[in-house]
């Protein structure tokens, strides 16, 4: 794997959309999101296309593609930031010049959506990525520290370090009410399988990264371990989903090499506790030897960890849970 240099204070972060248009986001959210960013050292410009919607939600394509390309071939952008996710950066794969991205390494984040757009330039060109803040995300006026520490963490530090569980949590609507939070008490790690492991990290959004099954843009899973989360567009059903769509990962060929799986939180429509996931993991014969953690920091609440696509973690599920991530 090839790690792009890490960040540093005085860098530009080119902000890009390769799912929904930046015109989604309001005035104030940009605003307050540009100014997170220059607080912490860095310059912030944006993609000539980011505000684009020539379809459904989206720039087109070829915008998409385009902007996608100049910011890896700018040498003066260090890292690049989607905008917020959607539903069809997957249209942009079979567009994208790997060989321009492999010799242009640099940091590319995002979540939910952008899973396809990381896991299949870490497949094609063994470039790191992260699954992360939003730029969107950069627009949160309160609850934010959890998540900037672990930016620094992973995109600003070198060292090895671990992923400890958040005081609190949220699943509110942030964006449209920044002063009257809802914060919920966070009880920790849900062990559902006991063991130890160390592997390479790839997933994400668990639905998102099956639609690279059958193609050449889906990772080797030999020696990884899965980050999966999802979101509640689907409600009281989101654990039915869940089942179908992780079934159809153990199916792959190469399931058998995967070392464990670590789960991220449920928003608190999807009725998804630990005992409802701990019935479709002992409901599945694959998985009775590999560790399995849940609730972690990622997904569709806040806060959200940063961590490395295509780099490494040690996880240990014992009477308490520890995973860190040792290359990133």
């Amino acid at each position: 794997m090839t790690t792009p240099p890490k960040l540093k204070k005085g860098d530009e972060i080119r902000v890009i959309a390769p799912s929904s248009s930046m015109s989604w986001l309001s005035e104030d959210t940009i605003k307050h999101a540009t100014k997170s960013l220059e607080k912490e050292g860095f310059i912030v410009s944006f993609s000539e296309n980011c505000l684009s919607t020539d379809s459904v939600q989206s720039s087109s394509i070829s915008k998409r593609i385009a902007d996608i390309h100049q910011a890896f071939s700018d040498k003066s952008v260090k890292a690049i930031y989607s905008v917020i996710g959607g539903s069809n950066a997957n249209q942009l794969l079979s567009y994208l010049d790997y060989g321009l991205i492999k010799q242009n390494p640099k940091i590319l984040c995002g979540y939910s959506d952008i899973t396809a757009l990381q896991n299949a330039i870490t497949a094609k060109t063994g470039l790191v990525t992260y699954s992360g803040l939003h730029f969107s995300t950069w627009g949160m006026q309160k609850e934010f520290d959890y998540n900037l520490e672990y930016f620094k963490k992973c995109l600003m530090d070198n060292k090895s370090f671990d992923i400890k569980p958040s005081d609190t949590w949220s699943d509110d609507a942030w964006f449209e009410d920044q002063i009257n939070r809802t914060v919920i008490k966070n009880e920790g790690f849900w062990i559902l399988n006991k063991g130890t492991a160390t592997g390479t990290i790839y997933g994400g959004n668990l639905c998102t990264f099956n639609l690279l099954q059958g193609t050449e843009y889906m990772p080797k899973l030999s020696d990884s371990i899965l980050f999966l989360e999802d979101d509640a567009l689907v409600g009281n059903v989101t654990a039915q989903e869940i089942d179908r769509n992780l079934q159809s990962l153990i199916h792959l060929p190469k399931f058998k090499q995967v070392k464990g799986i670590v789960f991220g939180r449920f928003q608190k429509k999807s009725k998804i506790n630990i005992k409802k996931l701990m019935h479709i993991i002992k409901s599945k014969q694959e998985l009775a030897n590999i560790p399995i953690i849940a609730n972690v920091d990622f997904g569709h609440t806040n806060p959200l960890i940063t961590f490395p696509i295509g780099g490494t973690i040690e996880i240990s599920a014992g009477e308490t849970a520890s995973l860190r991530v040792i290359e990133h």
